[in-house]
């Protein structure tokens, strides 16, 4: 009955404008009218990240809980950890509507959001107020679009959340913020990380990077992200690719999430394993078990799921976790972490 449930709510909610669709997935979460099956684990699914132990390598990647207003029903809803965010030091309201679009023959989305927050204050004190979770639970970092000094304010934010998070994820890969991307220059990239690590006390700071970055780049993001003492990158954000795209809004400005994006982001995931040995988080087009495995087996530790849940809706966590338990099994492996980046030739 839960799955018709779901199935029914999900149509309906392909109805109406995505942005506002979310809004209400959001609250639904927080009325605990979803699937709640709790941390999904065993030993065979059971890992860490960072020195952090996760029940199982599917984490929710950040963009669906911007405001960390759900974080305690979205812990029990399958995922190993959960990313909120991002957070600017300011609120700011983002780029006009609509700015949301669905490509459902694609399976994909397309946004321009432009990092809409209610700033790290208001973010930062629920994340301080919330009770335990059962999993992982990290936010975030950008910066304001009006900011004269972008490099500062993931800074400032890193300094407001550090207590109040087990992890931290540098975001300059955003397409939406103008010239956001170029901070992940070497130089600029440096100097941005090196005031980030200088305030963040004990918490891991992980590094979120695009897609459409070239070989000789990915290879510079990983020499400063090692010297950085980065704890992981994550690989990768949205692309400005629209190749192959049918759906009516392919044109539509912004960042290209889902389906579309799986190769391209793989293949960077491949590259960063081969050149560094920096945990990755693999994130970009998963929609089945067999793209998680595929992920894993390119050099993921961990993975991150989004954009697919607007299609299938967060019973899909359960459906991955306990598909990848299952393909694990078939082809051996004792445990997830023995089976990261045994196939990354196959991608590079």
């Amino acid at each position: 009955m839960s799955a018709l449930i779901e199935r029914l709510g999900l149509t309906a909610l392909r109805q109406i404008d995505p942005e506002r669709a979310h809004g209400l997935a959001i609250r639904a979460l927080q009325l605990g009218l979803t699937p709640a099956p709790g941390p999904i684990t065993s030993s065979r699914l059971a890992t860490t990240l960072a020195g952090m132990a996760l029940p199982n390598p599917l984490g929710l990647a950040a963009g669906f809980d911007k405001n960390a207003t759900a974080i305690a029903p979205l812990s029990r809803a399958g995922f190993g950890f959960i990313e909120a965010g991002a957070a600017t030091p300011l609120p700011q309201p983002g780029n006009p509507r609509p700015r949301l679009f669905r490509l459902t023959e694609d399976a994909a989305s397309i946004n321009r959001f432009g990092f809409n927050n209610d700033g790290a204050d208001a973010i930062c004190s629920r994340l301080a107020a919330r009770k335990a979770t059962p999993v992982p639970v990290g936010l975030n970092l950008g910066a304001n679009k009006t900011s004269s000094d972008r490099a500062a304010d993931f800074a400032r934010v890193m300094e407001a959340a550090r207590d109040h998070v087990d992890f931290a994820t540098v975001n300059v890969s955003s397409p939406n913020t103008e010239k956001l991307r170029d901070l992940q220059g070497k130089a600029a990239l440096a100097g941005l990380l090196e005031g980030v690590m200088s305030v963040r006390g004990d918490t891991p700071v992980f590094l979120k990077i695009a897609p459409d970055l070239t070989d000789a780049e990915i290879a510079d993001v990983a020499e400063v992200a090692t010297q950085a003492g980065i704890a992981a990158i994550i690989a990768t954000n949205t692309t400005l690719d629209r190749d192959g795209l049918r759906s009516a809004h392919k044109k539509e400005a912004g960042g290209l999430a889902g389906k579309p994006l799986f190769d391209k982001s793989t293949r960077v995931l491949a590259r960063l394993s081969a050149l560094t040995d920096l945990p990755l988080v693999g994130v970009g087009g998963i929609s089945t078990a067999q793209d998680a495995y595929d992920k894993i087996s390119a050099g993921a530790s961990a993975l991150q799921l989004y954009t697919a849940l607007v299609y299938g809706g967060l019973s899909l966590v359960t459906e991955i976790v306990t598909g990848l338990e299952t393909l694990l099994a078939r082809d051996g492996f004792a445990n997830v972490a023995d089976a990261v980046g045994t196939r990354t030739r196959d991608w590079v």
